[in-house]
């Protein structure tokens, strides 16, 4: 998505301390060999991230963000005449490469804007090969925590891979630590075998969204069959060598995740004082409910400097999805929306 000019960006989950300076600096190095084809199967890259997760280099496989490994999950296990099955309100790429390999999409309804477990097991069929959970959920920052994941998975027939797409990983599992829940051991699945796959990427709390890196892990078998319909040299060498360096720098990500857990409690407050609905978040975004046409309310708060996503396109007519950025542009932000306020307060 292409980005306005906008002083203050807070419609893309991106990370807004940046990447590590490890990771920059590594990607200065990388940029020297520039004139090389980076390594087709990441092997370095894999090869860590296999021994950070205690499994083994064939469960691994690195893609260019997790919207990349989405798309080849769904060309490896979806036709014409087969589905996929989620809930409505979540990440909408799931919709776009179920289409893209043929399939349908079949979606729950949400439930207390999160995901309706139960409904969405209901769903799957004889024709379902691919489940897709967004935990927590993009773009409603909702959470289903271990116990919810394991009476689910206990449930799922065979032929049914489940797909536990942890994008905001890090951000979640701090704040369960701080909430004491129990929030994700989708690593005991993989290692013990089970028909799921754990996404993972870097485009979040390691601030490396605009190189394209991610993972999967899971069954070797489905992953080499996804292998086989990558495009070739699918992640560059400036990335490989920024998520090395970035899995080295858990300092930064730690950092990141601390202030946004301050600002999410600091700025929902604020938004509550405002008058709007908040759903409480387990990553490093807002789900807000306006309660008013959310479009043309984004489109004055980008006159005003400042971006946020409407969700419209989500059957959210009436919310917006806001980054949690710094304190200081989230002040800007609070800044900007009072004074809309202000001002439509006097024409009424």
């Amino acid at each position: 998505m292409q980005h306005s000019k906008a002083s203050v960006n807070l419609a893309s989950n991106e990370n807004p301390f940046g990447p590590s300076p490890k990771a920059v600096a590594a990607m200065r190095e990388a940029a020297a060999r520039a004139h090389l084809y980076p390594d087709n199967d990441a092997t370095e890259l894999r090869q860590k991230l296999a021994q950070h997760h205690a499994v083994a280099m064939e469960q691994v496989l690195v893609g260019a963000g997790s919207t990349d490994l989405i798309g080849l999950l769904a060309r490896s296990l979806l036709r014409p005449g087969l589905n996929a099955v989620t809930s409505e309100r979540s990440f909408i790429v799931y919709g776009m490469a179920v289409r893209d390999a043929g399939g349908d999409l079949i979606e729950a309804p949400v439930r207390h804007d999160g995901f309706d477990l139960s409904a969405i097991a209901g769903l799957i069929n004889a024709q379902t090969r691919l489940v897709f959970l967004a935990n927590p959920n993009n773009p409603t920052g909702t959470l289903f925590d271990r116990g919810a994941t394991d009476d689910f998975l206990n449930n799922i027939a065979s032929h049914v891979t489940v797909v536990l797409d942890e994008a905001y990983y890090d951000y979640a599992q701090y704040f369960a630590t701080r909430r004491s829940v129990q929030y994700s051991h989708s690593l005991d699945y993989v290692r013990e075998g089970r028909n799921v796959i754990m996404l993972r990427t870097f485009s979040k709390a390691h601030g490396l969204a605009g190189v394209r890196v991610g993972y999967a892990l899971g069954d070797p078998c489905l992953l080499e069959r996804c292998t086989k319909r990558r495009n070739t040299y699918s992640v560059s060498l400036p990335a490989q060598a920024a998520a090395l360096a970035a899995l080295e720098d858990q300092g930064h990500v730690r950092h990141a995740v601390e202030v946004n857990a301050v600002e999410a409690e600091r700025l929902g407050d604020e938004l509550l004082k405002l008058g709007y609905k908040i759903v409480p978040t387990w990553a490093n975004f807002l789900y807000c409910d306006v309660g008013t046409d959310a479009d043309r309310g984004a489109r004055h708060l980008e006159g005003e400097g400042v971006l946020v996503r409407p969700l419209g396109p989500w059957g959210a007519p009436n919310a917006v999805r806001i980054t949690i950025g710094t304190p200081e542009q989230n002040a800007e932000l609070l800044a900007a929306i009072k004074k809309l306020n202000t001002a439509a307060a006097a024409d009424s």
